[in-house]
């Protein structure tokens, strides 16, 4: 070999050498820190919590949650976008703040999350659940159709806020339904079920998990499910996809994890196989269905695909609904 191409082989090696000698340190160093970007209680930390603990026993490191609560996820999404990449600083990002926000709120939603973030895994999926009050003269969605067109404007239907993916569902049944409701949107969702089981809202959008205990308890009537198959826990309740019109309707309330951008794909590799370890055990996994929740799967390359077509999704219903925060 000449001078020179021993020189340039020797160049390459250098190059790579603290990559590898990174990956292979990783996660020696120091705890991780898996931001949540909420508040302590939710639904999104207790799903973190519960699969922090396992991963960071199969990781043999520690992995400590830190709650970055505000500006509906954006700040602690925002804190994990601008982290060093070095695998020590991971984000749970659910659609509102990953696939929705920015679509609605650009000002607060500084990021753009399908090029400052890496995703690594998906974490769960939930369905979302149609109900109606109980004085309401409709037993099945497409009653309540014939209803919202006779009377355009009458009716109307809740979520927890502007911008979620409940809203969005129901923007896309309005669309393919030809049908007016008025949205209206709550500070969070404890409220959201008491007021429509009170007579006081017609209808609302909720994720599965706060929907199956009012229907199961007849207290709300459950005109569809928002995911392409019925619940188990619900096995009456038809989904959209079944119903003349909806075919194709698929949409779920989804949680992932995400690092920043330029993170070691290597080490997005390793998180990745043992967080698919972790969901697929059987106290995480019955621990997640027991909400309503489906455990995820995947590679961060079939991820990433998930949510650019999540957020190509949602920009069509937001710009056709004109939603703004």
């Amino acid at each position: 070999m000449n001078t020179p191409r021993r020189l340039l082989l020797a160049a390459a090696l250098c190059a790579a050498l603290p990559t590898a000698a990174f990956a292979q340190a990783w996660p020696a160093a120091k705890p991780i820190t898996l931001i949540v970007p909420y508040t302590a209680g939710g639904s999104v930390d207790v799903n973190a919590r519960l699969v922090a603990q396992r991963l960071g026993e199969r990781l043999k490191q520690s992995v400590v949650i830190e709650n970055v609560s505000g500006a509906g996820g954006a700040i602690g999404v925002a804190k994990a976008v601008n982290a060093t990449p070095d695998g020590y600083t991971l984000v749970v990002g659910p659609d509102s703040a990953i696939a929705i926000g920015k679509l609605v709120n650009p000002t607060a939603f500084r990021f753009d999350p399908l090029k400052d973030l890496a995703p690594v895994g998906l974490l769960n999926t939930a369905p979302m659940v149609l109900v109606a009050r109980p004085g309401l003269e409709a037993q099945t969605f497409s009653d309540f159709v014939k209803l919202a067109k006779a009377k355009p404007g009458k009716y109307n239907y809740a979520t927890s806020g502007v911008g979620t993916v409940l809203q969005l569902a129901m923007e896309l049944l309005k669309e393919r339904s030809g049908i007016f409701v008025t949205h209206v949107p709550y500070r969070g969702g404890a409220q959201i079920a008491t007021d429509v089981i009170g007579d006081q809202v017609d209808l609302a959008m909720l994720v599965s998990t706060s929907a199956i205990p009012h229907v199961n308890g007849k207290r709300l009537k459950a005109l569809g499910i928002t995911s392409s198959k019925r619940l188990a826990a619900l096995p009456n309740v038809p989904t959209f996809d079944e119903m003349p019109g909806l075919k194709g309707f698929d949409m779920v309330s989804w949680t992932g994890i995400f690092a920043p951008s330029k993170t070691p794909p290597a080490v997005v590799a390793q998180i990745n196989h043992e967080l698919n370890a972790v969901l697929q055990e059987e106290g995480v996994r019955s621990k997640l269905m027991e909400q309503g929740a489906l455990p995820g799967s995947g590679t961060p390359e079939s991820f990433a695909k998930f949510v650019q077509a999540e957020y190509a999704r949602n920009q069509k219903i937001v710009q056709t609904a004109n939603i703004k925060e």
